[in-house]
């Protein structure tokens, strides 16, 4: 048992690595909260103002949201209320309670932090609620920098985003990690050339893991820290 244990080969090399990059929702937090409100608080509150009971403004309200799905728009808190006639951030906010880190992420923060390495929190959350889950978990302090797509005018789902930020940050993708739960945006970030790449089996804590993608998935953070330590 002992000589299989040490054969196991480490999910990440920490000395090839010298800057981590972060995805927020799904991957340090707990994408259930963002899952429930767009998929029952805002149909049921949308809904109410129309005289639509939650399942009628659902089926309404999940075509129009999808067909943004992948650009900046999908993620512009804004661009929704307009849209929706609605103030999302008020909405959002009466439900921050569900606002949760995933399991051993101030665990692997501090780890981070211990062993020098550079760690950059890159989210295409909108930078109201962005500074809202922030400050509700009190990670903020964490990192070395903290960016928003909306600052660069692109998702992190386009190759383009990470040419952007890299003249924001430059850093040396053959000696960088990111980490995300979008498949999407994981592609992006291998055809930019980012080398390790990770993403989160689940990332919704109250819905199924995801199946196996082209991806290595972490189930908890202590999967790369402990073993480091070990």
């Amino acid at each position: 048992m002992q000589n299989r244990q040490e054969s196991v080969k480490p999910m990440i090399d920490w000395a090839a690595v010298d800057t981590v990059l972060l995805d927020m929702d799904g991957t340090l937090l707990d994408l259930y909260y963002d899952n429930y409100f767009w998929n029952e608080y805002l149909p049921e509150k949308w809904g109410l103002l129309r005289g639509m009971d939650a399942e009628t403004a659902r089926t309404v309200l999940m075509p129009r949201l999808r067909a943004h799905e992948g650009k900046l728009s999908w993620y512009c808190l804004d661009y929704w209320s307009r849209e929706l006639e609605i103030d999302i951030l008020a909405l959002k906010a009466d439900i921050e309670h569900l606002i949760r880190v995933r399991p051993h992420v101030h665990e692997f923060l501090s780890f981070l932090n211990e062993t020098g390495k550079r760690s950059i929190l890159v989210t295409n959350s909108h930078e109201k609620l962005l500074s809202i889950k922030l400050e509700r978990t009190g990670i903020g302090h964490c990192f070395d920098a903290v960016v928003s797509s909306h600052a660069l005018g692109l998702p992190k789902e386009e190759v383009g985003f990470w040419d952007r930020f890299s003249r924001l940050h430059p850093f040396d993708a053959e000696r960088t990690l990111f980490i995300d739960d979008n498949v999407a945006v994981l592609r992006a970030a291998r055809a930019y050339g980012i080398r390790h790449l990770l993403t989160i089996r689940q990332p919704d804590s109250r819905a199924a893991a995801r199946p196996p993608c082209e991806f290595q998935a972490l189930s908890a953070f202590s999967e790369i820290c402990a073993r480091e330590r070990a």
